[in-house]
């Protein structure tokens, strides 16, 4: 079984002008990921847009992410749905395609209960061999899986071996983080929670911001394991101005469009999301811009 820690980039899917899959931007993309030493890769997450990918292209991006890391980082399919059965079949699918593990979002719209939440999960989880990372994000999904209902998880599934913590609570990552086994991971869905959620016991990030900022994601997530504080906050600090301006409009749209601003996508979406308006555009590349600067 893989360890999940470090830094794991969300990564954006590139479109073309016609809204296709760009393959060579995707392609590049990866290889700047690789480039800069990242831990895990994350093909169809949010990020991703997975929301508005057919299932032959969700399965040929997870397809062409393994393909391309070539066992040089750990590849986390996305491969959630508001459907168990879904969730079951597309997982099934990335661990025949050769992922390494795969990212389980809470079913959204449906808001489950915790039982239903319990359900779904474990259906997941026993369908597959490989790890599974459960995938934590009321604000996306409607519905929190508690800390009590995770903990039933992992004593039922024992390939269940982290969680993605974007519930926003800290509180609640840190009663995680106490209450789980030693060996159970804790990651940051949060760029800006992330070294504050390290402090007590979290591993690292899966990450919007290394899209555009791979190389400092991961000499600060680097020095918050080796407990360099110091050297951790002052990677931190620069960053934190970025982290608010890459979610002035919903991810992904800020971070494709600083992205295709550096010419490595075209800053093409698919509805619902679109393009940034004019004046958040422009305070975003200011942001960008200054931080190039420094």
């Amino acid at each position: 079984m893989i360890k999940f820690e470090g830094v794991y980039t969300a990564i954006v899917t590139p479109f073309k002008a016609d809204a296709t899959i760009d393959w060579s931007a995707f392609d590049n993309l990866i290889d700047l990921q690789l480039a800069a030493g990242v831990n895990g890769i994350v093909p169809c997450g949010t990020t991703g847009e997975s929301p508005t990918l057919k299932e032959d292209e969700q399965l040929a991006l997870i397809r062409r992410t393994v393909e391309r890391c070539d066992g040089r980082c750990i590849v986390l399919a996305g491969t959630g749905s508001n459907s168990t059965a879904h969730a079951v079949h597309l997982s099934h699918a990335a661990e025949e395609l050769g992922a390494d593990g795969c990212l389980v979002v809470n079913p959204y719209y449906n808001k489950p209960t915790q039982e239903g939440l319990f359900r779904h999960f474990q259906a997941v989880a026993q369908a597959v061999q490989i790890p599974v990372m459960v995938y934590n994000i009321k604000g996306r999904t409607g519905v929190n899986l508690e800390t009590d209902t995770l903990l039933r998880l992992l004593a039922a599934c024992s390939n269940i071996l982290a969680v993605k913590e974007a519930s926003g609570d800290l509180a609640q990552m840190r009663d995680v983080i106490e209450r789980a086994p030693k060996d159970f991971v804790v990651l940051s869905g949060d760029d800006n929670l992330t070294l504050e959620m390290m402090r007590f016991g979290g591993r690292g990030v899966v990450s919007v911001a290394s899209n555009i900022v791979p190389k400092e994601m991961v000499q600060m997530v680097a020095a918050a394991s080796s407990s360099n504080w110091e050297l951790a906050t002052q990677i931190s600090v620069r960053l934190t101005e970025l982290f608010s301006a890459i979610f002035i409009e919903t991810n992904p749209i800020p971070v494709k469009a600083i992205l295709a601003s550096e010419g490595l996508c075209q800053e093409t979406y698919r509805l619902p999301l679109c393009e940034m308006s004019a004046a958040n555009r422009e305070q975003l590349i200011q942001v960008w811009q200054k931080f190039q600067a420094r």
